[in-house]
């Protein structure tokens, strides 16, 4: 599968050596060495996924993560020199997939690379309007399994992460039951940090802001304190 990455990194080094690793891999390959030269980047060019250092002069990696994903769900993969778990948390909380710390086996990279390329291109099918037949309604809301989208009742779409997507299928699948962190961490499969009991409280305080699910007054996702959650609604298949 042949990937359109973009790699953002100011170290000259280390992007020219990305560069070229992914290229003799046979990969469509841009370079950046700001913020703002990828954001020229990517408003010319439709890519898979962004390799994006966290520490750029100027705009950060994790304020471009977060603009990013305001308005797109491309892949990000962050990279970073610290082997920090706050800075990890804070990168999944602004809507990075994955990420990396230096120095990175080149080979696993491509490897992440290539799996995070393919949930995006599951997620955002490119040329493809034909309807999913795999679709479950719950509450006000339908989800396309087979896109992993969100759909409200005017049938506007909301993509969902990886980890989102997981997350809400184990809710779907043990609809009313109390669900520990534990248990729900199980769930969320080939995720490349080491998740924990904060990677569940911020993916579900992601999916309640794409549910519009009120965290002051769930209705959708309860918080049982000291037991996990429980998600209400009871799913239905569309016909």
């Amino acid at each position: 599968m042949d990937i359109r990455i973009l790699i953002v990194e100011d170290d000259d080094t280390t992007r020219d050596c990305l560069v070229e690793y992914f290229r003799v891999e046979q990969h469509q390959v841009f370079a950046a060495q700001s913020a703002e030269e990828a954001e020229l980047i990517l408003s010319e060019q439709d890519v898979d996924l962004v390799l994006l250092d966290i520490r750029l002069p100027g705009k950060d990696g994790l304020t471009l993560t977060r603009e990013l994903r305001a308005g797109s769900e491309v892949g990000i993969i962050l990279v970073t020199g610290r082997q920090d778990d706050i800075e990890r948390i804070i990168g999944l909380e602004c809507g990075a997939d994955d990420y990396v710390c230096k120095p990175f086996n080149p080979r696993e990279l491509l490897a992440r690379a290539k799996n995070l390329a393919r949930r995006v291109r599951a997620v955002l099918p490119r040329g493809d309007t034909a309807p999913a037949a795999n679709i479950r309604r719950f509450d006000d809301w339908r989800i396309d399994l087979d896109r992993r989208v969100l759909l409200d009742e005017h049938d506007r779409q909301t993509p969902l992460t990886h980890g989102e997507y997981q997350l809400l299928c184990a809710f779907l699948h043990h609809s009313g039951q109390t669900l520990s962190r534990d248990q729900l961490l199980d769930q969320i499969k080939n995720r490349e940090w080491a998740p924990n009991d904060r990677t569940i409280d911020v993916l579900v305080g992601r999916l309640r802001r794409k549910l519009k699910d009120d965290p002051a007054n769930p209705r959708i996702i309860l918080t049982m304190h000291g037991a996990g959650y429980v998600f209400t609604p009871r799913p239905v298949p569309c016909h």
